[in-house]
């Protein structure tokens, strides 16, 4: 390994990025010299960081042990590794859908060169209540990295950039949760419980050479969100061109529609008087204290919100009612359901899980040193029911939200959906 070189590269990477990616591209390497050259001291960056940041240099918050810390980081390295693997199989498999050329190599070369901002940015974990703002920084320039590598390294249209770097990132969003949650599950003791994709996501003919991508598969579903996607970031490109800011700016929206909205079609979230039937008077035989509905818009996505306090006027117990209409946003709850991330975590007082039940997405969360719990539903991949308060038991929240007309909720998944 030459470490000097692999500082220039990181730096060429970082700076000039526009020069460096076509050198990339001219490159031959292979996956060892990648690892080996490259990425198995980058990922290191923030496994290190990490591994000070939450055993030695808390600055008086919650620190974590010693030999928790260091399973954490090893677990959170060795995962990192794996998964810029598997980006780069996602990125060749997309390279289709957006009139690029597969090739495994370069698609491995575009994950690696595109997440150097990421470990760099892992330093900032040395500093906990910092370090968010570095891993901020590091994801966006991350995502633009791509937008310019993707043209070169995978030969996508310029004027398909767009579409294939936003499903490009909305499958890293998937992947990095699922890191999150396996480095998280150690820290604070949870259990990740699984994860189900289905159907194989990718199937491989016997000479290797074509991959086919299953539509019932969370990969083949994302194939067909980024056709729409794909359309979205044409309209972006033709603004740009006219020089229309009034015009660019709606399309960015679209993209932003799109990318939020699966995909699929445009969603006019529910308005109040279609909200308020959901917060009834009276619920566990607690009166109905106050209430508000509202419908917010922004770039061309609506969500309505409506919440409703309950309990008795001489204090006891209380309870808090939230129905959440995700309208335009509702491709995070698609991406939630087809993920289907499950997870446990228990605590000295009580626990927290997610899980799927009857085909729906379901949170709890309870304490027993206060007696307060959480108990949350994701109905019809579009609404989110959350019960929250003082109780006898969690049993206790279910029932009390059972009260509410989840059904008739869940029917009205159709409502606000406009054509294409």
């Amino acid at each position: 390994m030459d470490l000097s070189k692999l500082i220039e590269r990181a730096k060429n990477i970082l700076l000039t990025p526009k020069t460096e990616w076509p050198v990339i591209a001219g490159e031959t390497t292979t996956t060892g010299d990648l690892y080996k050259n490259y990425v198995l001291i980058l990922a290191a960056i923030p496994a290190v960081a990490g591994f000070i940041g939450m055993s030695m240099l808390a600055f008086g918050l919650f620190r974590i042990g010693m030999s928790i810390a260091l399973t954490a980081s090893l677990v959170g390295y060795v995962l990192s590794l794996v998964l810029v693997y598997v980006y780069g199989l996602v990125i060749n498999a997309l390279a289709p859908t957006f009139g690029g050329q597969k090739d495994s190599m370069q698609a491995l070369k575009t994950s690696v060169y595109a997440s150097t901002a990421v470990y760099v940015a892992g330093i900032g974990a040395i500093i906990p209540v910092l370090g968010w703002l570095l891993s901020l920084a590091g994801a966006v320039y991350t995502i633009y990295l791509l937008y310019l590598g993707l043209p070169t390294t995978m030969k996508c249209p310029q004027d398909k950039a767009v579409g294939y770097t936003a499903v490009s990132v909305i499958v890293g969003i998937v992947l990095g949760w699922i890191v999150s949650l396996v480095v998280g599950g150690i820290t604070t003791g949870g259990i990740l419980g699984g994860m189900k994709y289905g159907a194989a996501s990718v199937i491989t003919t016997p000479s290797g050479d074509e991959v086919k991508i299953d539509p019932n598969s969370s990969l083949g579903k994302l194939e067909q969100w980024s056709k729409q996607v794909e359309a979205a970031g044409k309209k972006v490109e033709a603004a740009q061109r006219s020089g229309n800011a009034d015009a660019a700016g709606q399309a960015v929206g679209g993209v932003l529609s799109a990318v939020l909205g699966g995909g699929g079609q445009p969603v006019e979230s529910l308005p109040a008087d279609q909200i308020k039937p959901f917060l009834p008077e009276t619920l566990a035989s607690l009166p109905r204290k106050s209430m508000s509905v509202e419908r917010n818009q922004a770039m061309g996505l609506q969500i309505s919100t409506g919440k409703a306090q309950y309990g008795a006027a001489g204090g006891g117990p209380d309870l808090s009612l939230e129905i959440t209409d995700t309208g335009g946003a509702h491709g995070v709850m698609l991406l939630a359901g087809w993920a289907g991330i499950e997870s446990e975590q228990q605590t000295e007082t009580g626990y927290e899980k997610t899980y799927k039940q009857n085909g729906r997405i379901i949170h709890e969360e309870w304490d027993n040193s206060n007696s307060r719990g959480k108990y949350s539903i994701v109905l019809g991949e579009r609404f989110v029911a959350t019960l929250s308060g003082g109780a006898p038991s969690l049993d206790a929240l279910k029932s009390a939200l059972g009260e509410v007309n989840l059904d008739g909720l869940e029917a009205l998944k159709s409502e606000g959906v406009k054509p294409n």
